[in-house]
């Protein structure tokens, strides 16, 4: 992702199609260029995306345009201003691979379950009108197009670099400010399970059953994933050495056997230890 690139002006393979697509011409090139130095201009590879019928949940037919060998670091805002020259631009979805109504979890945390993109990607670009898909692809007839520009630069090479750098720098207050809110969300929703529990405590069901929990001065605490699997290594072990030591269930009576003349065995020496020890008190006066 250096300030030189290639020209990956490809056909894509049998891999990268989209599954709920439907077989049609192919993807036209456009080039483009990510900094007015850049000698080698990188290819998009631009088609109308079209569905099966049954399909499901897809971007809407006839005003969605395809593109594939979308880098890393070009975004969704990157595209739109793009291809915002062909028509209004209403969204842009970026994806890992194609699939038709694929949905995006939205991120609430600024710290937590973020997944940075490493490879090309493909991203769904949806027009108001379905002139704009034509226009788009009209693009590949003209030279390359720059992305970048000075009011909004795409970051590559060491640039972008130190601006990943700087992003992963954690800022504590902010940090702070997160976990303590979502600490506060957990203890209200907490504390209304429990309020719950306690006005349906006692009440009987439906079908007449009385739900009983368990309660007292120091309730147990949740287990979490990790106290699982330490309880269960401890349970496998326990049971490896109980199989060891009894593999066989006549090892185990005869181990038991064997505990208990051991037992008699003794009980008789100590009985016989007494005896002698009162003989020799006895009092003998000649």
């Amino acid at each position: 992702m250096g300030g030189r690139f290639s020209s990956s002006c490809t056909q894509p393979s049998a891999a990268a199609a989209p599954s709920g697509r439907a077989a049609g011409a192919s993807p036209a090139a456009l080039a483009v260029k990510f900094g007015e130095r850049q000698r080698s201009p990188h290819c998009l590879l631009v088609k109308e995306h079209q569905v099966r019928e049954g399909a499901g949940t897809a971007p809407p037919p006839r005003r969605t345009l395809f593109v594939l060998n979308v880098p890393p670091y070009c975004g969704p805002d990157s595209l739109s201003r793009l291809f915002s020259r062909c028509g209004h631009v209403q969204a842009v979805d970026v994806c890992e691979k194609p699939g038709p109504g694929e949905k995006k979890e939205k991120l609430t945390s600024k710290f937590f379950n973020h997944k940075t993109a490493t490879g090309f990607q493909v991203a769904y670009v949806v027009f108001r009108k379905p002139s704009g898909v034509q226009a788009a692809k009209a693009l590949s007839q003209e030279g390359p197009l720059l992305i970048s520009t000075e009011s909004h630069p795409v970051k590559t090479g060491i640039s972008k670099w130190i601006a990943n750098y700087a992003a992963s720098v954690v800022d504590q207050e902010e940090l702070k400010a997160e976990v303590d809110a979502y600490m506060q969300d957990y203890d209200k929703k907490i504390a209304e399970e429990e309020a719950k529990a306690a006005e349906e405590e006692g009440v009987p069901d439906e079908e007449g059953w009385v739900k009983v929990t368990r309660k007292g001065r120091k309730p147990g605490l949740p287990r979490t994933e990790a106290a699982n699997l330490r309880v269960l290594e401890r349970e496998k072990q326990k049971r490896a050495r109980k199989e060891l030591l009894n593999f066989y269930a006549w090892q185990h009576r005869e181990t038991k056997r064997e505990h208990i003349a051991q037992l008699r065995k003794k009980f008789e020496e100590d009985k016989q230890r007494i005896a002698l020890m009162r003989a020799q008190r006895k009092f003998r006066p000649y």
